[in-house]
């Protein structure tokens, strides 16, 4: 869910406690602490471990994402991109390393990491017995914004991604490419200062697409940032300034789109970075009738 609860945090520094306390009070949108004005990276990830069953996913990933930038992540599937997004964003616990978000530590500080951050999750359930309308409402309550500010928000956000006349429908009967956009829409209605977004071109049309591209480059335009995962190596090197692509839990190139391809594609880079196989010609025979 893009916006969850604010936790109670375990550990907090007597600052943070300070900071998170008058954002709370003022509940005008994203919390805008000093973390969030630095010049530090917008999220950095350090040293991430991540483990199931046994087997390891994630092998000490580390990755700098600078501010102001729309950074893509790309990789094969299994490669561990959502599995690292979703530790990012407190969404799953890592069994070691570290997240921050702004120069907040997304686990011993999950209220202020998720007051400046919006999060768009690839596969996560949304409130599907809520309308379109409804779930935008609820979502900006959590964020404790003001009703005449988070009502016109909601309203514009359904207009702009073509889901107005779809705003009193429960999110049971969108579409896979509706959800995707509203769940976009509830990641965006605090203006958060972060965006994560997990997959967020998958099943959208190429006009809806579009859209969602001039919105993102809109928001990096005015200082947000982005981080966005994609199997789409067009998709991302056309839209992203710079790119990590991931494998078997590590990075294996982080780089700017246009270093990293050095004049050819993104997709040949990926292909020879990941040591894609072709298929023999001597296999699926029967194919052919």
């Amino acid at each position: 869910m893009t916006a969850s609860p604010t936790p109670r945090r375990s550990t907090p520094a007597a600052s943070s406690r300070s900071t998170a306390s008058s954002c709370r009070a003022r509940a005008r949108g994203p919390c805008v602490t000093d973390g969030a004005r630095g010049e530090g990276p917008a999220l950095e990830l350090v040293g991430l471990v991540k483990e199931f069953r046994g087997r390891r996913v994630v092998h000490g990933l580390s990755l700098s994402v600078p501010r102001g930038s729309l950074f893509g992540m790309v990789g094969p599937n299994g490669a561990g991109k959502t599995t690292t997004l979703s530790m990012a964003t407190g969404l799953l616990r890592p069994d070691g390393g570290t997240a921050r978000v702004l120069g907040h530590d997304v686990w011993a500080d999950p209220a202020a990491a998720k007051a400046v951050m919006g999060v768009s999750p690839d596969g996560l359930r949304l409130f599907e017995q809520l309308s379109g309308r409804e779930l935008l409402h609820y979502v900006a309550d959590l964020r404790r914004m003001p009703v005449e500010e988070s009502r016109p928000r909601a309203e514009e956000l359904l207009a702009v991604l073509d889901l107005a006349a779809d705003a009193n429908t429960v999110v049971a009967d969108y579409s896979a490419g509706m959800v995707k956009k509203i769940s976009l829409a509830a990641a965006l209605i605090h203006a958060p200062r972060l965006l994560v977004l997990d997959e967020p071109f998958e099943a959208v049309d190429p006009v809806s697409g579009q859209t969602i591209r001039t919105i993102l480059r809109r928001y990096v335009g005015t200082g947000g940032t982005v981080v966005m995962s994609s199997h789409v190596m067009e998709l991302v090197e056309g839209l992203c300034d710079r790119v990590a692509v991931v494998a078997g839990g590590r990075v294996l190139a982080d780089d700017t789109v246009g270093a990293l391809t050095a004049g050819g594609s993104l997709h040949e880079r990926f292909l020879e970075l990941v040591g894609a196989s072709e298929v023999s010609g001597d296999g699926l025979t029967w194919l052919g009738g």
